[in-house]
């Protein structure tokens, strides 16, 4: 018996042995040599005027397309048009669904296949706004600026259309999400034009106008064109990854470049649970409401299975050099830990999105009056859906759920799988790679899973490589301020995002 538990402990001192050796030997790239921020890239006063005009055009979208005010969307149009003359002088520009932009800029070589740089210049309604500034322009571009949010966005110091230039900053309701990108791929162009600069491969630039809805007029269309046409493209460029500022992420003190290489797919669905409807002083042993409760309970404590998907094993072992040793013990022998490293992931709002198929309760409609039993109770549910899972799984998944009950399951909108995964050993790529690097040398780069919806998903039928990334950095407050009060930019982010296009422009086929 003694020999026994002396071969255990034996046992257990060599595995404890190897599980230390191959974490001390797994090849995480070294952490970058400096956390510090990039330099300060000059602009022009002219191209911050011109974005700041941009975003005092009111182009919100709407889901309801008969209900679309296109008379910002016609100005914003023309509004281009006037600001850069030599952009649609020097490219082949047409619309495509009257309102969708797109640009061709010819290169050398048209046997290479080219790529195209998206965005779109609709935004989001802005909310309420109680400030009094509404017809006021403060354009002060030389001011110090001010440091980043430090909190959670509050009311909009600037009215959301104002384009105010102040305190190194340009305010206003997409500034971030996405007429930055927009204006900053003009300005690229604009610039390199103005060198005489001329593209070794053709340069595509096409801008959506209803992406915050679906994009189902926009980018689905000029996708579809393009298609139509037999033009296929050998880099897509789209939002979708950022560069998180240091801290952002848990345990990695520099900032990371996300570049999302897959987004997730998206279902969901209005669930119409039946019971006894009648008056309240009679009610049945168990409502149309309180069976609602029941399924809900069980989507919230009994979702679908966590995956660590091999893009974000890729992610894992990317940013673990820069996290503590028992979290890289745990991704250098996931053979072991997965299932620890799983449930240490779930524990997390962010991290959970990224490794299962998330699960969001988000409206519920019962009776119209407190003394009235509805005889239909209806809950929608969104599934935000992973790679790895389909919505045949998902929908299986819901039905489970309402097991023992009358439900009817109806779709809201239209189903959508998650996309394919885009390779890290392509061209588009190392390029873009490259490109980070220069302009954020204090990054730690990796392919990401973005959680939400681009219109690069529709541009997945003319490229195999599909990537999705915005160069800003900017802190987790920032990024909450997409789609919410006090939207802005800095200054610095804004002309940093000019010369990333430039650059990425001038150098795509740099050996």
């Amino acid at each position: 018996m003694k020999k026994f538990f002396l071969g255990i402990l034996l046992l257990l001192i060599v595995l404890a042995a190897f599980i230390v050796v191959r974490t001390m030997m797994y090849p995480f790239p070294k952490p970058p040599a400096t956390g510090e921020e990039p330099e300060t890239y000059a602009i022009s006063d002219t191209s911050l005027m011109r974005f700041a005009g941009g975003i005092r055009i009111p182009t919100v979208s709407h889901a309801d397309y008969d209900q679309f005010n296109y008379g910002p969307i016609e100005a914003f149009d023309t509004y281009l048009r006037n600001q850069y003359p030599r952009v649609y002088a020097g490219t082949e520009n047409y619309t495509v669904n009257q309102y969708g932009l797109v640009f061709h800029w010819k290169g050398r070589n048209a046997a290479l296949k080219p790529v195209i740089f998206l965005s779109h210049y609709d935004v989001v309604p802005p909310g309420e706004y109680t400030g009094t500034d509404s017809g006021q322009v403060t354009f002060s571009p030389h001011d110090p600026a001010a440091p980043p949010i430090s909190a959670y966005p509050g009311a909009w110091e600037r009215y959301p259309f104002s384009g105010a230039v102040v305190n190194g900053r340009i305010y206003g309701r997409g500034t971030l999400d996405m007429k930055s990108m927009l204006f900053a791929l003009m300005e690229s162009v604009d610039h390199l034009m103005a060198t005489g600069f001329v593209p070794e491969r053709d340069i595509y630039l096409a801008f959506g106008f209803d992406e915050e809805v679906g994009g189902t007029h926009g980018a689905l269309k000029i996708a579809t064109h393009f298609k139509e046409k037999g033009i296929s493209f050998d880099a897509v460029y789209d939002e979708g990854g950022i560069v998180s500022a240091a801290g952002s992420l848990p345990g990695v003190h520099a900032p990371i470049a996300l570049i999302g290489c897959a987004e997730k797919g998206f279902w969901s669905a209005t669930v119409r649970v039946k019971g006894l409807g009648g008056h309240s002083s009679m009610p049945p042993l168990q409502s149309a409401i309180g069976k609602a409760a029941v399924i809900m309970q069980r989507l919230e404590n009994d979702q679908m299975k966590p995956m660590l998907i091999p893009l974000m094993q890729q992610f894992f072992a990317n940013i673990g050099g820069m996290m503590d040793f028992k979290t890289r013990m745990a991704i250098a022998n996931p053979w072991l830990f997965k299932g620890l490293l799983l449930k240490t992931l779930q524990g997390n709002n962010t991290t959970n999105a990224l490794v299962r198929t998330t699960t969001a309760l988000t409206m519920m409609k019962g009776s119209d009056a407190s003394n009235v039993l509805s005889p239909v109770v209806e809950f929608t549910v969104n599934f935000r859906i992973l790679p790895g899972n389909t919505v045949e799984d998902v929908k299986l998944h819901l039905e489970h759920a309402c097991r023992g009950f009358d439900v009817e399951i109806v779709n809201v909108g239209v189903p959508r799988e998650a996309s394919p995964v885009s390779g890290t050993d392509a061209q588009g790529y190392r390029v873009m790679e490259r490109t980070i690097r220069q302009y954020f040398p204090g990054a730690v780069i990796t392919p990401y899973l973005t959680i939400g919806g681009t219109d690069a998903y529709k541009y997945t039928t003319v490229s195999e490589h599909v990537y999705r990334f915005m160069p800003v950095l900017i802190n987790n407050f920032e990024q909450q301020s997409i789609h919410n009060n006090n939207e802005y930019i800095s200054i610095n982010n804004f002309s940093r995002m000019i010369q990333y296009f430039q650059s990425m422009m001038k150098d795509y086929d740099k050996q």
